[in-house]
């Protein structure tokens, strides 16, 4: 089994772990495994030997919290020496010349950057495949890992790394790691800052993935800075809501995923919380505000990019969202917010199912048309952008498993500045209920 980054950071800081080494096991899984997950579109073998042997000799050592961990970052980071592509062959592939924020906090903690994960193109789709290879789910190597964040997901579930960077948007942390069975935290608005960043009229931000609450923990508290973060606690007794409800549609739900829910909720009855059904007031105009930014986000970003050269159906999405700019509108966030407030006043925390369907199957859906990846899409993702919208803290929690295989996983959601509390809710349903963290042996 591969150490938790918690454990390999101790070790390492106790110099009883060489970081050299737990890199080259890293770098041996990803040879052995990832031919058939397709989690990587680059793999750093040498650059991060030298940053091992680097971390190696710090003076700081032992002050690092994640002292020699081998961690996974999402295509779209900046690192000094790489491109970030963002799952695309028609954007720039010029190395950047010195890291960005997210890397440069990453390695003043010790983390040594293994590799770049697979996104889709312009980061649109909930599952991770381009011409160069698929991302598949290691639970169930026939669906796709998701995405956006799909190859940090399945590099994480598979065992390759202890943990790995990932983007949320419209729930691009959450879902893939839904999917494969892994702890994803997408944080509050504002919580993760990196100066000249606002993706998808600030929807999206940067959060960790990993196969603990304790690894999700410590990788926060660096992402965003805030020490204290790292310090798991038990959480205050807390007002839960259980809903199954699908935003607007109301469609019917797997059973596997309604019964995590409930499961769930008895869990957190049994440590002492309050627990009853309660369902937010979705409504038709954060949906459609919704809808208007994740087609117009794109749309903005791909002048940085070749039209011609993307693919036919992030075409199809940048011209509609080059239409739909004009719909995106602050009321609509707004309005929603209020109903947000509203339940979160009565409320600390809601427990909703992660994912709405099963994954998207794992194939080239990047050949597929526009509508052909849309309707998935939109049926999966329905628990997960409205809180993105709102800029509400959200976090995806193993609790049980489908028949397929595919994990079963709720989504812990909570009033801003509530990540401790997340995280420590989470920690309770890890203790009482723990999950299988990987596929390896």
């Amino acid at each position: 089994m591969v150490k938790t980054a918690v454990e390999i950071a101790a070790a390492v800081r106790a110099k009883e772990l060489d970081p050299v080494e737990v890199t080259r096991e890293a770098l041996a899984r990803i040879e052995a495994a990832d031919g058939v997950v397709g989690a990587f579109r680059r793999v750093r073998v040498e650059e991060a030997l030298a940053e091992a042997a680097a971390v190696a000799e710090r003076t700081d050592l032992a002050d690092l919290p994640l002292a020699g961990v081998p961690v996974a970052v999402k295509d779209v980071a900046p690192i000094e020496g790489e491109y970030a592509s963002w799952g695309s062959r028609a954007g720039s592939s010029t190395p950047s010349t010195e890291d960005g924020e997210i890397a440069r906090r990453l390695r003043a903690a010790g983390a040594v950057i293994v590799g770049l994960t697979r996104v889709p193109e312009l980061c649109i789709w909930p599952s991770s495949d381009d011409p160069d290879g698929t991302a598949r789910n290691p639970r169930n190597p026939s669906y796709a890992a998701g995405g956006s964040s799909g190859g940090s997901a399945a590099a994480v579930a598979a065992g390759l790394v202890p943990i790995a960077h990932g983007t949320d948007g419209l729930g691009s942390i959450r879902l893939p790691s839904a999917m494969c069975g892994i702890v994803g935290l997408k944080p509050g608005k504002g919580v993760v800052r990196v100066p000249g960043e606002d993706g998808w009229f600030g929807l999206s931000t940067h959060g960790p993935m990993t196969t603990t609450v304790a690894d999700a923990a410590v990788l926060m508290s660096v992402l965003a800075e805030q020490p204290g973060l790292a310090e798991l606690t038990d959480p205050k007794r807390s007002r839960i809501a259980l809903s199954t409800q699908v935003p607007l549609t109301r469609a019917p739900l797997p059973r596997a995923f309604s019964r995590a829910v409930t499961r769930a909720g008895e869990l957190f009855r049994a440590a002492g919380h309050t627990v009853a059904p309660g369902t937010p007031r979705y409504n038709a105009g954060a949906i459609g505000g919704l809808l208007a930014r994740w087609v117009a986000g794109p749309a903005e970003q791909a002048v940085e990019f070749d039209l011609a050269a993307l693919q036919p159906r992030t075409r199809t999405h940048v011209r509609l969202g080059r239409l739909m700019a004009k719909r995106v509108r602050e009321t609509t966030r707004e309005r929603w917010l209020e109903r947000a407030e509203e339940f979160f006043a009565d409320h600390d925390v809601l427990v909703t199912p992660m994912i709405a369907t099963l994954p998207l199957k794992a194939r080239t859906w990047h050949d597929s048309r526009w509508i052909a990846n849309v309707l998935p899409s939109v049926r999966v993702a329905g628990f997960a952008g409205l809180w993105n919208l709102a800029g509400y803290p959200a976090m995806s929690v193993p609790v049980g498993v489908h028949p397929s295989g595919i994990p079963a996983c709720v989504q812990l959601v909570a009033a801003p500045g509530g990540e401790a509390l997340l995280l420590g809710l989470a920690a309770q349903l890890e203790t009482a209920n723990p999950w299988p963290r990987t596929t390896a042996s």
